[in-house]
Order: C-alpha cells, then sequence, then structure tokens
C-alpha cells in the first residue's frame, strides 16, 4: 500500500472516529458489516474482514472496544509450509447488547440477546440470551434481571433521563453534595 493511501486510510478513521453514530454505522454497513436498526457506535474497529460481523437491533459499543474476525498466529507456521492459508470467524451479536469500553471481540463469538459485556472483556465463544458477561477471558456471571435489579438500588443512580447536559450535571452535582 503506498504511503498516500495509507495517510487517507488513517484520516479517513480519524474522521468518522469524530463523527456521529449514525454517519459511523453508514460507512460500516458499506464496508459489509450487517448493522440492525436504533445501534449506537463509537468505535471503528471492525477487523480486515468486516462482512464476518453481524450486529442486531438496539446495540451500543463504547469506544474502543474491537472486533477481531482472524487469527493471525498462524503466520508464524508458515515459514515451515505447515499452514497455508488463514483463519477466520463470524461474530455475531443479538438484539439489546451493551458492550462497554475497550472490549476486545474475538472470531468465532455468539452473543445472544438482551447481553452486557463489561468493559476490558475478551469475549470468546457463545453467550446465551440474558448474560452479564466480563472478564478475561469473559464469562458469565449473571442474569440481566440480576443486574437491573442491582441498579435499580445502586445509591449512584440519578435520573437524568430526557434532561438536558447542563440539567443533567447540575443534577448529579447536587446528589454527590458537589457545588
Amino acid at each position: 500500500m503506498n504511503l498516500f493511501l495509507k495517510i487517507f486510510k488513517v484520516l479517513q478513521r480519524k474522521i468518522l472516529e469524530q463523527a456521529s453514530s449514525k454517519t459511523r454505522i453508514k460507512y460500516l454497513r458499506k464496508q459489509g458489516v450487517k448493522i440492525g436498526q436504533d445501534c449506537r457506535i463509537y468505535s471503528m474497529a471492525f477487523s480486515t474482514e468486516p462482512f464476518l460481523i453481524e450486529i442486531g437491533d438496539n446495540v451500543a459499543i463504547s469506544a474502543g472496544t474491537e472486533f477481531i474476525t482472524h487469527d493471525g498466529s498462524v503466520v508464524i507456521f508458515k515459514k515451515d509450509k505447515e499452514i497455508d492459508g488463514q483463519v477466520f470467524g463470524k461474530i455475531k451479536i443479538g438484539n439489546s447488547v451493551f458492550f462497554g469500553i475497550n472490549c476486545l471481540i474475538l472470531y468465532n463469538t455468539t452473543i445472544g440477546n438482551n447481553c452486557v459485556i463489561g468493559a476490558g472483556s475478551v469475549v470468546r465463544g457463545h453467550f446465551p440470551d440474558d448474560s452479564v458477561i466480563f472478564g478475561n477471558p469473559a464469562r458469565v456471571v449473571m442474569k440481566t434481571s440480576m443486574l437491573k435489579m442491582l441498579l435499580k438500588q445502586n445509591p449512584g443512580l440519578v435520573q437524568t433521563d430526557g434532561l438536558s447536559v447542563a440539567e443533567a450535571y447540575n443534577l448529579i452535582k447536587k446528589h454527590f453534595g458537589i457545588e
């Protein structure tokens, strides 16, 4: 790849990282990612084979999350001509899934509906509906119904829906006694 093309791709990615979620989704769909309705995507790291990624409806993907659809480790076996190719796998995300910041989603992964992926998780495998998943390696730690109950009882819960940013900040400051 020539230098001009490399620079163009880096600039394009930087611009898209600052663009709206809608603009990112439009671009990713053109690259082959299957993306459902009402999604929010704050990452641009959709591997070198974006056409192997399928995302359901109402999915939120936080910044820093990366999708990897191949296994680059085969390169060490190429010199001996033991493996003459690459290993690839699909990634399928169900509906109503939330990804915390800086997750790594590896090839051959399926995540069911109504799941929460904790920040920094390294996810590979098949995960059932209604699961809270986190860790390295990621594992199911509870059902989303339990998470909902815990969130409703959390002393840090502040009702900010429908408020402007300024109103929300004022309410948060008041809640925590910050003037």
